[in-house]
């Protein structure tokens, strides 16, 4: 069975910031992805885990049709990717290495259109991806691929609350601790985003577990 290295896709592989998209398509679709954004939330967070799966891969169905009527809308990508990536932690198997490799798919096609949508959702996304899917020859994992990409979310939003915990997510799986707890503080400090109360919460809960280890393991030196 394909694992991932990070138990943490399931939970989410972003809530970044909606901003509408300034493309012709913005108006007709900027309500259908805040409310799976939405959804999202509450599928990740607020959702028993015996019931999660099933309500992300609903939630999947309805993010690939808005895809579908809108090929080129960024959030709608982003979006698609987030819900396939998170379905994806939940499913395990090989039946999840095809979901990322489609949620790859939604985020470089995002980027090629507008590489700072949502605040840069995009690369954060793709670069969670790229370190927490394992290598070749199962996946297509890559550090160097997935520093990038979070080095340039956080040039887009440096003060975001997801680009900062998956950065000190990236960088407590490489070993650099200090580095990892500066960007988890970021994290817990970011500024909080109206309309995104759940997932805020949820995701400074993480940062906060997270600093606490990394914490305890700085002490331990």
């Amino acid at each position: 069975m394909i694992r991932f290295r990070s138990d943490r896709l399931a939970a989410a592989l972003l809530a970044a910031a909606i901003a509408l998209p300034t493309l012709a398509t913005a108006a007709d679709t900027a309500s259908p992805v805040i409310a799976v954004r939405d959804q999202w939330a509450q599928a990740a967070y607020a959702t028993p885990k015996p019931q999660r799966e099933a309500a992300l891969a609903a939630l999947a169905d309805r993010s690939q049709a808005l895809v579908t009527a809108h090929p080129r809308d960024p959030g709608a990508l982003i979006w698609d990717g987030i819900v396939r990536s998170s379905l994806a932690g939940e499913r395990g198997g090989l039946g999840a290495l095809s979901l990322v490799k489609q949620a790859r798919k939604d985020f470089e096609a995002a980027i090629a259109v507008d590489d700072t949508a949502l605040g840069g959702a995009a690369h954060t996304s793709l670069g969670a991806l790229y370190y927490q899917v394992p290598g070749w020859p199962v996946g297509f994992g890559d550090d160097a691929k997935a520093r990038m990409h979070l080095q340039r979310a956080l040039a887009i939003a440096p003060e975001d609350i997801d680009a900062n915990y998956f950065y000190g997510d990236f960088l407590r799986d490489q070993g650099d601790w200090a580095g990892a707890a500066a960007a988890f503080e970021k994290a817990i400090a970011a500024p909080a985003r109206p309309g995104r109360e759940i997932a805020d919460r949820g995701r400074r809960a993480e940062a906060t577990a997270r600093l606490a280890e990394v914490r305890r393991h700085l002490a331990s030196r």
